[in-house]
């Protein structure tokens, strides 16, 4: 079986449609929005005490917007799965985590990469001394409905479809974008390699910030309203780094993010997004 924490969000939906319906097992919120307590290690053992062998929790539920305050950060995207991996662990079950390629890329992380690098650690620690957990570094996801309003998509997307202009840096950082049906395939790949540690779902082949918002204004026909280069640079930022993609990775076909990007772009404008 499949448990999915935080099935409700966009990763969490697309991982739960790819496997069959009675193989998938999306927990309810009101489950597990304590499970980050100290205390709550029973209460997680006694929910999974009938979940099988080789059954696998993948937790995908998180804050992501790194202007909400670190604590909390620190609660839902540390501790939650630092106590279902004490929980279920030592029963046999397999866990999952997801966090973020900037854990690697940035030296000066914001409260949202800070709290993703130190799950990985905790993962990789969990990893070197026998248990089975994985923590899987996702670039930017699009794709299965609107992009998050605080996201360089989000607010590109909000310019066009309020027809103002999109002020952005010189846009030379470097950026994979995947479509989450796509990483939803990788992670079969990974689980059926059984990986464990740490891994970066990276398939190698970054675009620039400037020609994504580029061909994205183009295909919309408002070229007119793409300001490149009216705000700074940030100097925090990847601008030459290209992550090489896993050999695990090497069967899935990951969509070309810049005509994909655009062709999203345009459905979230017509309310269609896929």
């Amino acid at each position: 079986m499949i448990f999915v924490i935080g099935g409700r969000g966009r990763l969490g939906r697309a991982i739960s449609a790819s496997f069959p319906p009675d193989q998938v097992v999306s927990l309810d919120r009101s489950l597990y929005e304590h499970w980050w307590q100290p205390d709550a290690v029973p209460s997680i053992v006694s929910y999974f005490k009938r979940a099988a062998a080789g059954s696998v929790v993948c937790i995908t539920a998180g804050v992501l917007d790194p202007a909400l305050p670190a604590a909390e950060h620190h609660r839902v995207n540390v501790e939650l799965p630092t106590r279902v991996i004490e929980a279920v662990c030592a029963a046999g079950l397999r866990v999952v985590t997801f966090g973020t390629v900037m854990e690697r890329l940035t030296l000066h992380p914001n409260p949202y990469i800070a709290s993703k690098a130190s799950l990985g650690r905790f993962v990789a620690e969990r990893a070197a001394a026998g248990d089975a957990v994985t923590h899987l570094q996702v670039h930017t996801l699009y794709g299965a409905g609107e992009p998050a309003p605080f996201m360089f998509l989000g607010q590109l997307c909000a310019a066009l479809r309020e027809d103002r202009p999109f002020e952005m840096s010189p846009g030379r950082q470097l950026r994979e974008y995947h479509h989450v049906d796509d990483d939803a395939a990788a992670l079969h790949a990974v689980l059926d390699e059984g990986v464990v540690g740490v891994l970066t779902l990276s398939h190698g082949a970054p675009c620039t910030l400037r020609d994504l918002a580029n061909n994205v204004f183009e295909t919309a026909g408002r070229m007119d309203l793409l300001r490149v280069g009216a705000r700074s640079e940030p100097l925090d930022d990847n601008y030459a780094t290209v992550l090489a993609r896993p050999q695990v990775l090497d069967p899935i076909s990951f969509r070309p993010a810049i005509p994909c990007v655009a062709s999203y772009v345009q459905a979230v404008l017509s309310g269609a997004a896929t």
